[in-house]
C-alpha cells in the first residue's frame, strides 16, 4: 500500500465550507496519487476554534470546548472523504469531551464508515501543567482492511513500552506538532525507535508553520516521515521517505506489508521477539566501583 503523511498548515478559517473544501482537497490529492492511508497530525483539528472568533481561539480553555463541539461534524467529513475515495484517514487529533477534562483524540476512519478511537496516554508537560488536557482511553490495535494499525500521539512515540503494547501492528501512526526542531527529532527518534523494536513501519505527520492565533501551538517545525526497520528488503537508513522541513504538502512511501512479517520472522536481528530476552535483566543495574 502507499501511505502519505501530511506536513500540514493551521488556517484562520472563515467559514465551514473553507474547511470542507481544505481538508476534501487534501485528501483528494492524497487519493489521486494512489495512497490508501492518510495520516493528518495532532491538534490539526485545532483551527477549527478559528469559526468561533479570534477571542476564543485564542483562549486555552475555550478553544479547548470549541473544537470538542465541532469534533463529530469534523468526523462526519472524513467519514464521506474516506468512503468517497476508498481511503483510510487518521484525522488530525483535536480536544474531545469526557465526563471531567478534555482528551488529546486521534480518530482512524475506514471507507465503511467506522471510527476507531485513540486518545494520547502520556501529557506533555504543557498539556498537564497548563492546558490540563488528560490522558484518554487505552492503546488499541486497529484490525483493518490495510493490516493492524495504531496510533502514538507525538510524545507517546517516545516511550518504548507503549510501542511495545502495539507489537501487534503492521503501521504504527505518529501524529505530532512540535514547537521547536528539537522537539521534531525527539518524535522523529521515537518513531525511528518504535520501528526498530517492533519490526514495523512508523508513518510520522507533522503540523508546519504560524499559529500565533494560539498559546498552545505558535510556530511549529516538521515535516512527513516513513521510516522501517533498517533490516532485509528496507533502506539501510529505516528511512522510507522524508518530506522536506516545514513545507506544507504530503510525503509517500510505498510500504509492503509482507516484507514487515519477512523481516520480523528471519531478519539479521529479531528485536520484536528478543524483546522478553530483557525480562530478568532490566532490574536496577548493580553498582560496581572501579578505582
Amino acid at each position: 500500500m502507499k501511505i502519505a503523511t501530511a506536513a500540514y498548515p493551521l488556517d484562520v478559517l472563515t467559514s465551514e465550507a473553507q474547511y470542507e473544501d481544505k481538508i476534501a482537497a487534501w485528501v483528494a490529492e492524497a487519493a489521486q496519487a494512489g495512497a490508501s492511508l492518510l495520516v493528518f497530525p495532532e491538534y490539526a483539528a485545532m483551527e477549527l476554534a478559528t469559526l468561533d472568533g479570534p477571542e476564543v481561539a485564542g483562549d486555552l480553555e475555550k478553544s479547548l470546548w470549541a473544537v470538542a463541539a465541532r469534533l463529530p461534524q469534523a468526523d462526519a467529513l472524513h467519514q464521506r472523504l474516506a468512503a468517497e475515495h476508498g481511503v483510510h484517514i487518521v484525522a488530525g487529533s483535536g480536544p474531545a469531551r469526557t465526563d471531567t477534562r478534555p482528551v488529546n483524540r486521534a480518530r482512524l476512519i475506514t471507507p465503511t464508515g467506522q471510527i476507531g478511537q485513540q486518545d494520547k496516554q502520556i501529557m506533555t508537560r504543557f498539556e498537564a501543567e497548563i492546558w490540563d488536557v488528560i490522558p484518554g482511553n487505552m492503546l488499541q490495535v486497529f484490525d483493518t482492511a490495510l493490516g493492524k494499525i495504531g496510533i502514538l500521539i507525538c510524545y507517546d512515540s517516545e516511550f518504548p513500552l507503549l510501542g511495545r503494547a502495539l507489537s501487534a501492528c503492521d503501521v504504527i501512526c505518529v501524529p505530532s506538532v512540535t514547537e521547536a526542531q528539537s522537539g521534531y527529532w525527539r518524535v522523529r527518534i521515537g518513531a525511528q525507535a518504535r520501528a526498530l523494536e517492533q519490526q514495523c513501519i512508523t508513518a510520522m505527520a507533522s503540523v508546519v508553520g504560524d499559529a500565533d492565533w494560539s498559546e498552545a501551538l505558535g510556530t511549529s517545525h516538521g515535516t512527513g516521515g516513513v521510516f522501517a526497520p533498517p533490516d532485509i528488503g528496507f533502506p539501510q537508513t529505516g528511512v522510507l521517505a522524508l518530506g522536506q522541513m516545514n513545507t506544507p504538502g504530503w510525503t509517500y512511501a510505498e510500504v509492503d506489508l509482507a516484507q514487515v512479517a519477512h523481516v520480523r520472522q528471519d531478519g539479521v536481528v529479531l528485536n520484536r521477539s528478543h524483546w522478553a530476552g530483557q525480562v530478568g535483566r532490566d532490574a536496577a543495574a548493580l553498582p560496581v566501583r572501579l578505582r
